[in-house]
């Protein structure tokens, strides 16, 4: 059995969530829906991927969102020149680089914030589980 995990999120401006993520990680829209039970959102990702990350945004009922410090995503970027590489584009698009909460982070890596504030780690290591 094959396992995939969507990350979903609520954002406060699905096109300009949509157009950061997919410049800074070279990903491309999925699916996306308008009007589903008062939600519209979009589905980021690649299809060789085993995750995919959503978005959404409810115009009945607006959820503001309160990502904490400790809410991550976390990229495992071994090669030196692809992670500066992506933390530049990180920076062009939008997002802040930031101190991390856990300074485990700011070792070999960056975080970053989108425009609602969740945090994105850049890790510059291999994932070693």
């Amino acid at each position: 059995m094959h396992t995939h995990i969507r990350i979903a999120r609520p954002a406060s401006n699905l096109a300009r969530t949509e157009r950061m993520y997919c410049a800074s990680l070279k990903l491309t829209v999925l699916a996306r829906f308008q009007d589903h039970a008062g939600f519209d959102g979009v589905m980021l990702g690649n299809p060789d991927m085993d995750y995919h990350l959503e978005f959404t945004h409810c115009t009945a009922h607006p959820v503001t969102p309160t990502p904490t410090g400790e809410d991550l995503l976390v990229f495992y970027i071994p090669d030196q020149r692809e992670w500066q590489a992506t933390c530049d584009r990180f920076v062009e698009n939008g997002f802040l680089h930031v101190a991390s909460l856990n300074p485990y982070w700011d070792v070999s890596g960056r975080t970053f914030a989108d425009a609602d504030g969740y945090r994105i780690v850049l890790q510059n290591a291999a994932w070693n589980a």
